[in-house]
């Protein structure tokens, strides 16, 4: 018997997650799906909604100031500025006071873990110290075990930017036995347990012995920045530990998978569900669906190679790009896998790129089109079908990496999606 829905998304990123909220809101209930871990590990943990925009000089201040610069047909001059509030405003609700920046609409400058500094919508509060905009002098410290990260190099680029406080960098050996290509898993989970450590021949427990090796480079730093290793479950306590075996504020800077503050959002986000009353099925891909003239009647979802039917009065898809495979390509074009929508693209897979690595390739733009309640459309510009809706990465038209913009056109599309399908109900 297939399992029924008021509204069914597929998808469990920061779109899928946020349509699946915005849907409950509504009082539908609701089901995500969702095959394999997100991407939010590999994410930074930051909320970009828009970092720079063409006819802008520098990193845009004010986001909604600069939704006018941005072309036709790019999500936000579609939805609107109500859509990214709507969508910030579900993301505050569900974060509470594990992120900051609501205070505001104008960008955030934070420092990131390869010395340049991005401009940012929400950022976690465990990154808060290590704003541009504060002036106390900071020190960067690097782990020589951490090959990823270089603590002095990051120093040096913050310098070369003009930053309006003084930076030093250094590297230092971690506490403990720690072979020089370590995984970031081993010492967050040291600092998590906050277990025992060897340090001068003695045992400190993991927290203490870190500051120690850390105090004798503070000089007149009254801040200190380290890479996005300390701790996952217990992130809020070593850190504040920290800082009170240091007596300076401690801050991270997000690094590369696997993403500590992309996992601690993804812990975040998934308490919300559970909280709203959101059914979560994970592990499983859906691979098809069944349909009756032009409305959806339920997706196929593969459950150890058996199909099943799950049913839904709407659905949104929130699969991802071309990263999270919920765009795919080949030599003969490019598609949306799940209910075949069509994805507008150049027949020859020549025209998908260009000659200059950092130019403005097509490919990055791929995905659906879609109206303003968020329908996928045909290459006549008719909806795909009644009762679907699509979000974030599989939504088509903008760059969202060259932008700054991918957290905040899943925010945007995730709210509009959900809202419309539980409003549809």
């Amino acid at each position: 018997m297939a399992i029924h829905e008021d509204v069914l998304v597929i998808g469990g990123g920061i779109a899928g997650t946020t349509a699946a909220l915005a849907a409950a809101e509504t009082g539908a209930q609701v089901r995500l799906v969702t095959h394999k871990k997100s991407t939010l590990r590999q994410a930074s943990g930051l909320i970009d909604v828009l970092g720079y925009a063409p006819d802008v000089d520098g990193p845009v201040s004010d986001p909604f100031a600069a939704i006018e610069s941005l072309p036709e047909g790019h999500p936000y001059q579609l939805l609107g500025e109500t859509a990214i509030r709507g969508g910030l405003t579900v993301f505050d609700e569900a974060v509470g006071e594990a992120y900051e920046g609501s205070h505001t609409d104008t960008n955030a400058l934070l420092t990131t873990s390869g010395g340049a500094i991005k401009p940012t919508s929400r950022y976690p509060t465990s990154t808060a110290a290590g704003l541009v905009s504060d002036d106390r002098a900071m020190l960067i410290v690097g782990f020589r075990s951490l090959t990823d990260f270089d603590g002095e190099l990051v120093a040096d680029h913050l310098a070369a930017a003009g930053v309006p406080f003084s930076v030093d960098g250094v590297e230092i050996e971690v506490p403990g036995s720690y072979r020089a290509d370590s995984r970031v898993t081993r010492i967050a989970n040291a600092l998590d347990l906050n277990k025992d450590l060897d340090y001068e021949g003695r045992a400190l427990p993991a927290r203490e012995a870190f500051a120690e090796v850390i105090k004798p480079h503070l000089g007149d730093a009254d801040r200190v920045g380290l890479p996005a290793v300390l701790g996952d479950d217990h992130a809020d306590e070593v850190r504040a530990d920290l800082e009170r075996h240091l007596g300076a504020a401690v801050f991270e800077l997000p690094m590369g998978p696997p993403s500590y503050p992309g996992l601690r959002l993804e812990d975040i986000l998934f308490d919300a569900l559970d909280e709203a009353g959101v059914r979560l099925s994970d592990g499983n891909p859906a691979v098809g669906y069944e349909a009756d003239g032009d409305a959806i009647d339920a997706i196929i979802v593969d459950q150890m190679n058996k199909e099943v039917p799950y049913s839904a009065e709407q659905v949104v898809l929130a699969t991802g790009g071309l990263v999270g495979k919920g765009i795919d390509s080949d030599r003969e074009g490019v598609r949306e896998p799940v209910f075949d929508c069509h994805v507008p693209h150049p027949d020859d897979r020549y025209d998908w790129f260009v000659d200059d690595a950092f130019g403005e390739h097509p490919f990055a733009k791929f995905g659906v089109q879609i109206d303003e309640a968020c329908k996928p459309l045909d290459g006549d510009g008719v909806p795909e079908f009644s009762n679907l809706r699509a979000a974030g990465g599989v939504v088509g038209g903008v760059d969202r990496t060259a932008e700054k913009s991918k957290s905040g056109v899943s925010l945007a599309t995730g709210y509009v999606a959900g809202t419309a399908a539980g409003e549809a109900i």
